[in-house]
């Protein structure tokens, strides 16, 4: 006698009239006519709202440029503030759509986290800032200081293991956000306030006195960071790595916001018309139009123009391009091609 198999739940009328469609990230985003991005609670330069309200930074402007090139809207964007301790699970449990707020690629972020960092916009490390009465010059000058350091971030172990490694000792005052660190700090409740170069820098243009405070040259670790989506949309995914080689490889193709509008009628160079959607097909393939690129490197600029206006070495925050620089000079930065 056989034995009847019944292999799963699904009836014939469910056969018949098909699974439901999830929606995917890009269908969502496009039917609620706006991108969620998680961004910091407040950094100058990477991402803060202005006097007026609204945001403005170098990772901001990201954002912005995938707005435009999904919603042809660079204004079609709400910015969540999130803190190191609550970005991954907002991400996770699609608070927001996208992670945009200096956040380090590592190992277990990216597998056991069940994220996608889709590449890097930011070259950083960590590094140490320190009153300059303290009479300090160099990190190995540090045994026994107190150090503030925010939890939840890389720059825990990393220090832990800086201090491990040339037998010096610490205190360590834990705090929730950079907020926090920079009010600690200013206060005197620690020596030294500890994390990325780049937020170091960033907070030392806000304080009321900028030159009496000093950024230590050690640089203690690697930070990659940049944008971050869920796993399991690779469609979405790559949207938004391709909206940031784009503004990536505009720079190196000389591609910039004043010149767009006559490059878009076409020039000789051929991966310059795939980038701009002259010629390719190439938004077709990820379910935009072809002018995605386009509208995203004419919204903000391409990538040196935006790292010029938000952080640039003429603007308060006054970072160098160094790593960040194209990888034709000498820097680590590199699209692959449109082609």
């Amino acid at each position: 006698m056989k034995k009847t198999v019944f292999v799963g739940a699904l009836t014939a009328a469910a056969f018949g009239a098909g699974i439901a469609h999830a929606q995917t990230t890009l269908e969502t985003v496009q039917n609620r006519g706006e991108l969620i991005c998680g961004s910091n609670t407040g950094q100058a330069g990477f991402g803060a709202p202005d006097s007026n309200g609204v945001w403005q930074g170098f990772d901001v402007g990201f954002c912005r440029a995938l707005a435009a090139a999904v919603l042809n809207d660079p204004n079609a964007v709400t910015f969540v503030p999130l803190t190191s301790q609550t970005r991954f699970s907002a991400l996770a449990s699609s608070e927001v759509d996208v992670l945009a707020r200096n956040t380090t690629w590592t190992f277990v972020r990216d597998v056991d986290l069940n994220l996608t960092f889709v590449g890097t916009n930011y070259y950083d490390g960590q590094g140490f800032m320190v009153t300059r009465e303290l009479g300090v010059s160099s990190a190995l000058e540090l045994d026994g200081a107190t150090v503030c350091i925010e939890t939840g971030t890389t720059t825990e172990l990393n220090l832990a293991d800086y201090f491990r490694v040339n037998n010096m000792s610490y205190e360590p005052v834990p705090v929730d956000t950079a907020a926090e660190a920079q009010q600690q700090y200013l206060a005197g409740a620690c020596d030294v306030y500890t994390t990325d170069v780049s937020a170091l820098a960033s907070s030392r243009a806000a304080f009321a006195e900028p030159g009496d405070h000093a950024i230590l040259p050690e640089v203690i670790s690697k930070e990659p960071l940049g944008p971050v989506v869920r796993h399991g949309d690779d469609q979405w995914a790559d949207i938004v790595q391709w909206t940031l080689f784009a503004l990536i490889a505009a720079e190196e193709l000389g591609v910039t916001s004043a010149n767009i509008e006559e490059l878009k009628a076409g020039s000789n160079n051929p991966e310059i018309n795939r980038l701009l959607g002259v010629e390719g097909g190439f938004g077709e393939m990820f379910g935009l139009d072809n002018e995605w690129a386009a509208r995203a490197i004419a919204a903000v600029g391409n990538y040196g123009e935006l790292f010029a206006s938000t952080i640039g070495d003429q603007t308060p925050i006054g970072l160098a391009r160094g790593l960040n620089a194209q990888w034709t000079q000498g820097g680590l930065l590199y699209a692959p091609p449109f082609r």
